[in-house]
């Protein structure tokens, strides 16, 4: 790969940096050299001679902000831990036994960085019987709570906050406790929430009908209630804190790579990486934001990115230090891996793209797809020298490959600190605000202030005096600034658009906020959900503003003007 400019790092990143992914006394330089090195000693396995220029290819890509790998492999690379993954699903039984050896796995994960997803849908609902105690059962929902506790005291040696993702089916007994328990603001705080949405249950909700409720123990109907009245509940929590999101599960599993192997369940925490139990998954997401070349998309040097980002994930899981035995089997059966994207919002600032437009949406379903066909050929061509992933030959891969090293090559994470540390805009979502204020793990806040600010207070002082806030100067900036868009800005549905245009290109999900304005009522959530559904996502979740008094992003438009430094006459007009 040619030599790429390395880019000055932000003071914001070098802080990130130093906080939570550097070894004592080690410079940017040498962390990037630690990760190269580690991860390409899985060239000497396939071929040994280019393991030194491999590294060397790991680290330009790295250095140059062009590609991140997830958290757990900059932190742990090289090191003593040597747990690479992010994304785990942990499966859960209906007994004591199970949950709370499940507890003591999850705590084992958690340490090292990863974040786990798990079913609870197997366990038997409140007031149904205990065999061996006579007693009621207390239902999934106290599990959850025993789940977070055991987070909150792990915390990951406080350099990345535990994560856990929580599923229950949408015909389980108690949906309605689970729908509703984080409408007290601090309750499982360590958890996100997700109700496993079925085509069953949307039939009954278009025909207005009853939707049966099951016990998991038994497999008989406990009840019957409206499916409009769960849908409600759904919305209504949704629109005050945020919580459950959906994972369309029939669809999950339509697109399941190996179904021989049984049903996907469950997803990572942030809901785009759907795993089999016991399976993990190392991601990685390539900066769009530095693929612009003279106006115009750089299609060969996002061509070569890509390709290299197969390998080094490829590589990962040949030096990862596996938590427990039967992950590592499980895992290195199907070799999934998820590369995704970054600064998205960047790119279309770049090309002058509004957010909430059919050339967004095109620019999207290009992209991604010219993400997903680099990935899927180098994944191909890895196969030739170094074998398929052992579950290929029962696999639906099998069918239109003639070999594939990797069940799965594409997701789309948050990229909640990568993105931070590249300095772009996360995953594909808009620009939540070009003038921000971020909630740190240690409690710190910091002020954001994205390059396009610059150009937004230019463009308006160029009419009139600094105004005092951002708000004041949003409808002129829509006449003369389209491409500078921010999340509040762009609807619900567009928003919703542009992630299922991804979403036709990712092999496994996409990790995507559809953030509202505080005014947002019930229809707007409700017509979110429904678009999405309508297009095929997996999954979906929502955001009102100022729904929880902790969010990490909040917007902080006072005195924007003087906050960028821009007063009296801007410096284009003189």
């Amino acid at each position: 790969m040619s030599l790429v400019d390395f880019p000055k790092l932000s003071p914001l990143a070098l802080e990130l940096l130093e906080a939570r992914y550097l070894m004592p006394g080690e410079s940017v330089d040498e962390l990037f050299w630690r990760v190269a090195r580690h991860v390409a000693q899985a060239e000497r396995m396939y071929d040994p001679k280019h393991e030194t220029e491999r590294a060397e290819a790991f680290f330009r890509i790295m250095r140059g902000m062009l590609f991140l790998p997830n958290s757990p492999t900059l932190m742990n690379a090289g090191t003593s831990l040597g747990q690479l993954s992010a994304c785990f699903v942990i499966p859960l039984e209906d007994s004591l036994e199970g949950i709370f050896g499940a507890v003591r796995d999850a705590a084992l994960i958690q340490k090292t960085g990863g974040g786990v997803g798990y079913d609870f849908s197997p366990i038997r609902p409140k007031g149904d019987v205990v065999k061996s105690t006579q007693m009621a059962a207390s239902g999934p929902m106290p599990f959850i709570k025993a789940f977070d506790a055991a987070t909150d005291a792990v915390n990951q040696g406080g350099r990345r906050r535990g994560a856990n993702m929580a599923v229950l089916r949408v015909d389980h007994p108690d949906i309605m406790d689970f729908i509703a328990a984080k409408r007290t603001d601090g309750l499982l705080s360590n958890f996100n929430l997700s109700v496993a949405v079925t085509d069953e249950f949307f039939r009954a909700l278009d025909e207005k009908g009853d939707f049966p409720l099951r016990n998991p123990r038994t497999g008989q109907v406990t009840e019957r209630m409206p499916a409009k009245k769960l849908m409600d509940a759904i919305v209504e929590s949704a629109l005050e804190c945020g919580e459950p999101g959906l994972l369309f599960i029939d669809r999950i599993n339509e697109a399941n790579p190996t179904p021989a192997l049984g049903p996907i369940q469950a997803t990572n925490p942030c809901g785009e990486q759907p795993l089999l139990p016991w399976e993990s998954c190392n991601l990685g997401s390539v900066n769009l934001a530095r693929m612009v070349k003279n106006g115009k998309v750089d299609w060969v040097r996002l061509a070569e990115v890509v390709r290299l980002a197969v390998r080094f994930l490829d590589d990962v899981i040949e030096v990862n230090c596996f938590p427990m035995p039967q992950i590592k089997q499980v895992t290195l059966a199907n070799r999934k891996i998820g590369l995704g994207v970054m600064g998205f919002a960047d790119l279309l600032i770049e090309l002058r793209i509004p957010y909430d437009s059919r050339a967004a949406v095109a620019m999207a379903d290009r992209v991604m797809g010219f993400v997903q066909a680099e990935a899927k050929r180098e994944s191909s061509r890895l196969a030739t020298r170094r074998g398929s992933f052992p579950n290929y030959p029962q696999s639906t891969l099998a069918h239109t490959w003639s070999q594939m090293r990797n069940a799965t090559v594409t997701s789309i994470a948050p990229t909640g600190s990568i993105s931070l540390i590249a300095g772009c805009s996360q995953s594909i979502e808009p620009i939540f605000s070009f003038l921000q204020t971020r909630r740190f793990l240690e409690g710190r806040e910091r002020l954001l202030i994205h390059p396009g600010a610059d150009e937004l207070a230019r463009r308006q002082t160029c009419k009139t005096s600094a105004p005092s806030s951002l708000d004041q100067t949003l409808p002129a900036r829509r006449q003369r600034a389209d491409h500078l868009r921010q999340a509040h800005d762009v609807s619900a549905e567009w928003q919703v658009r542009v992630l299922a245009s991804f979403q036709k290109h990712v092999d496994n999900g996409v990790s995507k906020t559809v953030n509202l304005p505080a005014s947002s009522t019930h229809r707007d959530v409700s017509r979110a959900l429904s678009v999405a559904r309508g297009l095929g996502c997996k999954g979906v979740t929502v955001f009102r503003d100022g729904s929880k008094k902790a969010q990490v992003l909040q917007r902080d438009s006072s005195h924007f003007m003087q906050e960028v430094g821009v007063q009296g006459t801007c410096a284009v007009c003189g």
